[in-house]
Parts: structure tokens; C-alpha cells; sequence
């Protein structure tokens, strides 16, 4: 991992402490650049203080089916899935991407969710299953292809086997004279791959993508598409406040599944057309706190959980109740006037394949 710190250092990082204690590229010096990159041709984002979490031995996939929202049995080996582990009263603690393996299934958390997760996980295996989970964040990096122009990349550097898969399918291909896992999707609502590869072999790969090219992009960009793709993050969108309905995470949930934890009260909210607020985009004119009321007229209808500069202005999310409506709302976020608009990724316009 130095080695590949000391060669993002040479292209312009700066780094900060993050919450697992590992140096997280904060920004290359080029975030507008970047951020319009993203867009338009395709930028290379590290994410190796996301958690990887291994699930193996035999009951992998019943396990984790009854855990979390989403259908395991029905996947077999190269396939994959977004999936969410939630509370018995169906309260959100992280959104996940699982991918299936022959031997094992890994699966990518959230950076403050990893230890949190293996000791919620490790409490429901109990003496006779067969089940085992590792932790193989230290022994691994993740990094995250982004834009539309993702799969030139690919092409240009002879993995090409994975273009035009489905959503969270996933193969080991010879990239960068490594074995690297590659992945359909960029864990934004943005065309892309995510490469999940041996820690040794972390420095090589990241040189040879940007020797093509491709700009590099901190945590702050990523923090800023975060948004305005409007995927939900644990202690902002996701929290015991909320359930994933409401954060509108439908694509990583069965409802014919059967039981797991939280499963009666999703059913009863999905039946019964239980979910009372959505989180939405907000665009704003000025900088709003997170954590701020959001009113129509003289009344509260919501709460704004993230905010980020944009080019012109500021975009947040904030859940907001059905009842004061919805697109196109005018709303005020503390004496800062908004307007309420979709966001991809809770569309589900990313998700291909489904």
C-alpha cells in the first residue's frame, strides 16, 4: 500500500486520515477537471478504505440470504448484487455490493460500516453453521473506473471480457500482468467497473490505468458525485431514522424471498403503502448545513442529510414526506430556497440488468 501511496503522492495527492486509519487520496489538485471528466470521458478513483468482507464455507448464500434484502440463492457464480443489511425494524446500517464467487462471496461495505458489520454478521452464525467470514480489507485495494468512457479502457488495456455484462457481474482477468477481479459498475449512477485486486499487485495497476490517461480522482469528487447521483451513505441517508424504502433502494430488495431480519416490517410498508417520506435531489442556490429543516409554507416536511458545491450553486439530498410532494417542489432548506429533482442512481438508471 506505501508503494502505491508514494506513487499517488508523485501525480499531486493530498491525503487525510480517514476513519479505518489508512490514507485516503483526498484530492489530486484537479477536482473540477475531474468531476467533468466523470462525465464526459472517465476518471479512476481509489477505494481500497472501503471494507471487503470474504463469506465462505457452505451455507455462504443461505446465510447471507437471510441476513440482508436481497435474493442469494438465485445467483450463481460470476453474478452479483446490491443488497441491504438492516435492523429487525427494517432500519438501515449500510448498503452493500456482493459479488458471488465459486469458493467465496465479497462483498464491499461502506467505510465506517467494516467492523461494525463483521460483529453484527458474526453474532447470527451460530455453532453448527457453516459459515465463515474474513476480513480481507488489509490483503486487498479497490479502485473504481468511472464514465462513459470506461470500457475504451478496458479494451486499450486487454480486459474486454466484461464489457456489456449485467450489473455486479464479475470475472478474474489478466490486467496489468496481475489477476484482478473486475466488476460491472462503478458504485455511482455512472457507467463504469470496479477492480478488486491482490495488494501487491495495487501500485502496478493504478500506473498503468493512468498511464493511459485516465485522471485520478479523490475522495472529494467522489464525495461530490456521491450526491448528485444520490447514492445513500451510512450516518447521512442511512441511518436508524430511516428504512432503505424510504431511501429508495427498491433494486437491492426481493419481496418473494422470504424471511430474513426486517423482512415483516418491509413487507408491511411495501403492502400496506407504508413509506411516509423519499429521499430526493435538492438543488440550492447557497450552502445549507446537513441536518437542516426542510419547510414548505410554515410547515416541516423534511430533513436535508448531504450537501456539495456545485458549478452553479449547491445540490443536496434530504428526505422529504409524500405529502408535500415530490418533483419539482419548491421548498425551503433553513432560509435557503431549493427545488426538489430526481437523482440516477435512486431511478435506477445505472442498474443494468435489471
Amino acid at each position: 500500500m506505501q508503494q502505491l501511496r508514494n506513487i499517488q503522492l508523485h501525480t499531486g495527492a493530498k491525503f487525510a486520515e480517514s476513519t479505518q486509519d489508512c490514507d485516503v487520496p483526498v484530492s489530486f489538485g484537479n477536482d473540477a477537471a475531474a468531476l467533468q471528466a466523470s462525465q464526459e470521458e472517465v476518471v479512476l478513483c481509489d477505494r481500497s478504505h472501503w471494507g471487503r468482507i470474504q463469506v465462505s464455507d457452505e451455507e455462504r448464500l443461505r446465510f447471507l440470504h437471510n441476513q440482508s434484502t436481497n435474493n442469494f440463492q438465485q445467483l450463481k457464480p460470476g453474478q452479483g448484487c446490491d443488497t441491504v443489511f438492516i435492523t429487525s425494524t427494517a432500519r438501515t446500517i449500510d448498503l452493500v455490493t456482493a459479488y458471488v464467487g465459486e469458493d467465496a462471496v465479497l462483498l464491499i461495505v461502506s467505510p465506517n460500516r467494516r467492523e461494525f458489520l463483521i460483529d453484527w454478521l458474526d453474532r447470527y452464525i451460530f455453532f453448527a453453521d457453516k459459515v465463515q467470514l474474513k476480513d480481507i480489507t488489509d490483503a486487498t485495494a479497490t479502485f473504481s473506473l468511472i464514465g462513459p468512457k470506461s470500457d475504451a479502457v478496458l479494451e486499450q488495456l486487454g480486459a474486454s471480457a466484461i464489457i456489456n455484462q449485467p450489473y455486479a457481474h464479475h470475472q478474474v482477468v489478466k490486467f496489468a500482468e496481475s489477476e484482478v477481479r473486475i466488476a460491472a459498475g462503478s458504485g455511482l449512477a455512472l457507467p463504469g467497473y470496479t477492480l478488486i485486486i491482490p495488494i501487491e499487485a495495487a501500485a502496478n495497476v493504478w500506473s498503468t490505468i493512468i498511464q493511459v490517461g485516465v485522471k485520478p480522482i479523490g475522495d472529494r469528487v467522489w464525495e461530490q458525485l456521491r450526491i448528485l447521483q444520490g447514492r445513500p451513505t451510512p450516518e447521512k441517508e442511512l441511518t436508524e431514522d430511516y428504512n432503505p424504502l424510504e431511501a429508495g433502494l427498491w433494486h437491492s430488495i426481493s419481496f418473494d424471498k422470504g424471511c430474513y431480519i426486517g423482512q415483516e416490517t418491509i413487507a408491511r410498508l411495501n403492502t400496506y403503502k407504508g413509506v411516509k417520506q423519499h429521499l430526493w435531489g435538492i438543488r440550492l442556490d447557497s450552502q445549507v448545513e446537513p441536518g437542516s429543516v426542510i419547510t414548505v409554507g410554515d410547515e416541516k416536511v423534511g430533513k436535508l442529510t448531504s450537501c456539495t458545491a456545485i458549478e452553479k450553486g449547491y445540490f443536496g439530498l434530504g428526505y422529504i414526506r409524500n405529502k408535500a410532494g415530490g418533483l419539482g417542489l419548491e421548498v425551503k432548506v433553513g432560509d435557503i430556497v431549493g427545488e426538489v429533482v430526481d437523482v440516477p442512481f435512486l431511478t435506477h438508471e445505472y442498474y443494468r440488468g435489471e
